[in-house]
């Protein structure tokens, strides 16, 4: 467990894999996509959780598509299953990990999101106080992904593919306080079988939850969708990938 100057931090972390990741074009998931160190994403992302959460951090992922490759890929990891994989999206996902999560704030994050580890590390302070956020990259605002505005006090107040004059892009790793949890559950629980998650916080936002956009634009990161997206991912420093080299 991770201590802080507030003390341990307690936290549990989901990962979403379920998906068909027909993008990609690939026979395995995409969290099963090897990058250039040799590690497949997932286990890019479980190196990276454990190493800022610590080596005990309660990691649940989300699996549908193939789910027993990605399972005998992990059987130290904790699993949910989406049956329901190829007719939902994420919404559907997330919600089967909140309703059977434990009691408490739940980190959570695409499964196919390659990622700096000190991004984890600059989000801690948000971990600790147990707010709500997502990470941002104010520095790129692409029109097929997912963008945000702010309200009068800084607040998110809008989160979707649609959404116009953009202040940056969510890059697919966020947390969900305790006290909002339910509400959350209750949002995801509405929405459309084919909705994005972002949906469900979307309209949890309009129902009172503040989500604070926590702005990572320093730290690489690459949602792997296309295969563009995996030489990118590929082209970061093999040395931000990994936290006992970024640390020296």
């Amino acid at each position: 467990m991770t201590t802080t100057d507030r003390g341990p931090l307690d936290v549990q972390v989901v990962i979403l894999a379920a998906g068909l990741g027909t993008r990609l074009g690939r026979p395995l998931p995409k969290s099963q996509t090897h990058l250039r160190d040799g590690r497949t994403i997932m286990q890019q992302q479980v190196d990276n959780v454990r190493a800022v959460l610590g080596p005990d951090v309660r990691i649940t992922v989300v699996v549908g598509f193939k789910a027993m490759v990605v399972m005998e890929a992990h059987p130290d990891l904790l699993f949910a299953y989406n049956e329901v994989f190829d007719s939902t999206n994420t919404s559907k996902s997330l919600l089967r990990a909140l309703s059977t999560s434990h009691p408490g704030g739940v980190l959570w994050m695409n499964g196919d999101v390659v990622f700096d580890p000190r991004l984890l590390q600059s989000a801690l302070p948000w971990i600790a106080r147990d707010e709500t956020f997502v990470c941002v990259n104010t520095a790129a605002v692409g029109e097929e992904e997912v963008k945000y505005t702010v309200d009068a006090e800084g607040f998110v107040r809008e989160l979707s593919k649609t959404v116009t004059g953009g202040l940056g892009e969510a890059v697919g790793i966020n947390h969900v306080s305790a006290a909002d949890k339910a509400v959350l559950i209750e949002e995801l629980r509405a929405c459309a079988n084919d909705d994005y998650f972002e949906r469900g916080l979307e309209t949890a936002i309009a129902r009172g939850v503040r989500v604070v956009p926590v702005d990572v634009s320093r730290f690489d990161v690459v949602e792997v969708d296309f295969e563009d997206d995996l030489v990118r991912a590929d082209s970061i420093d093999a040395e931000h990938l990994r936290l006992d080299a970024v640390a020296g």
